[in-house]
């Protein structure tokens, strides 16, 4: 009862936290000079290409899975 409680405390701590309703001038600048579409850019590409890595490394892990089953 009491882990839930805590939990629930940092919830509501957290969403009033970023509640705050005003973005930073940085945001609004990239924006204006359209430098963010470059930012999301990048972090799509990151983020794919992580996705990418972890859909080959899945593949090899169970190749080298059923190598071993098939030996036993």
């Amino acid at each position: 009862m009491n882990k839930h409680f805590i939990s629930a405390l940092f919830f509501i701590s957290c969403l009033v936290s970023s509640a705050q309703g005003s973005q930073p001038a940085m945001a609004d600048d990239m924006r204006a000079d359209g430098k963010i579409y470059v930012v999301i850019g990048v972090l799509l590409i990151i983020f794919i290409s992580i996705i990418g890595f972890l859909v080959v490394l899945e593949r090899r892990i169970k190749k080298m899975e059923d190598k071993i089953k098939s030996k036993n």
